[in-house]
């Protein structure tokens, strides 16, 4: 299944400004409510704690009353669905690293059919999210991991900015087992190819590079130096053979044609003006809906991955996407 991605449609509703008081009224009445039974604030969990197996009968208490705390992402899967050995993992060990700001909730479609029905899925693996009680799809299918990093931070940021959801905390100290360690992607000796790409590179054979990263993230999807190497290379093959004064051109006289700022972007980006490129597909999300604003969001965060996700022009980009978008 080719990963379609739900532009968290969803927020929709959670942009809507009486739902969203009364949404994150309801997650500060529930955490004050806790904190006097506690006698403080929500106490730490271990890490095992970041990944939950979630039925109908738990779903109220593991999904919608923690979600007052800490955004929920449901993972709905099946043992047969291909996709989902592939995505399932992924989202397990973006859990551990994001270390509390979000807890991943998987659901077996097969035993679950009643909560598949709820959330309308229409085919798996398909990720929710659950944020003060309200329920949003953020993408369908195997998504790549830097869209699924994108749309976690701005789940993340929004859950944040509009509940006052800040996460929870993960208790360090607490005895380790084999639930508390995050799935690991497989090593596999990749060097000989990584060089094969980097050679390829420097040759000019934007292709063979291509191939070569593709080879390596076939077999280790969450390999950072194939995943950037890729994108580095993706990108110079798109912007080959352009004419960047025809491009330009384009651009500024449609500013609407997505098309045509993707491409312009490409060469800001090549040219080394990264601002100018992340800010031109911020405006195109920002001016644009449907399709056309997928493909600019889809584009903006390849580029966040070929600059680089800790580079503060990415981290004021997010920011931008995120008011674009919310």
């Amino acid at each position: 299944m080719q990963p379609r991605n739900m532009s968290m449609s969803g927020v929709v509703d959670l942009a809507a400004v009486k739902a969203a008081q009364e949404a994150k009224a309801k997650a500060e009445q529930a955490r004050a409510e806790a904190a006097r039974q506690g006698g403080g604030a929500v106490p730490a969990v271990s890490a095992s704690s970041l990944v939950i197996d979630v039925d109908e009968a738990g779903f109220e208490r593991d999904v919608l009353q923690r979600s007052t705390e800490v955004p929920v992402v449901i993972d709905f899967w099946a043992e047969w669905c291909e996709p989902c050995k592939q995505l399932s993992p992924l989202l397990e060990r973006l859990a551990a690293e994001y270390s509390g700001r979000f807890v991943l909730a998987k659901i077996d479609v097969d035993a679950n059919q009643m909560l598949m029905q709820q959330f309308g899925v229409q085919g798996i693996p398909a990720v929710f999210a659950v944020v003060a009680g309200q329920a949003l799809p953020l993408f369908q299918g195997a998504a790549p991991e830097a869209q699924i990093r994108g749309t976690l931070d701005q789940l993340v940021q929004v859950a944040e900015e509009r509940f006052g959801l800040t996460g929870v905390t993960v208790d360090q100290d607490a005895r380790p087992g084999e639930a508390d360690t995050a799935p690991e992607m497989p090593a596999g000796p990749y060097d000989a190819l990584l060089e094969a790409a980097v050679r390829a590179l420097d040759a000019g054979d934007l292709g063979g590079a291509i191939q070569a990263y593709r080879n390596v993230l076939s077999d280790d999807p969450g390999n950072t130096e194939a995943g950037l190497g890729l994108a580095q290379a993706e990108l110079l093959q798109r912007v080959q053979g352009l004419d960047p004064q025809q491009v330009r051109k384009d651009a500024a006289d449609r500013p609407g044609d997505v098309p045509a700022q993707i491409a312009a972007a490409d060469l800001d980006l090549v040219g080394g003006h990264v601002e100018d490129a992340l800010g031109r597909l911020v405006d195109a999300v920002a001016r644009t809906a449907g399709d056309d604003r997928d493909a600019a969001r889809v584009r903006l965060l390849e580029l966040f991955e070929v600059v680089g996700t800790d580079d503060p022009r990415v981290t004021a980009a997010r920011r931008a996407l995120a008011r674009a978008l919310f």
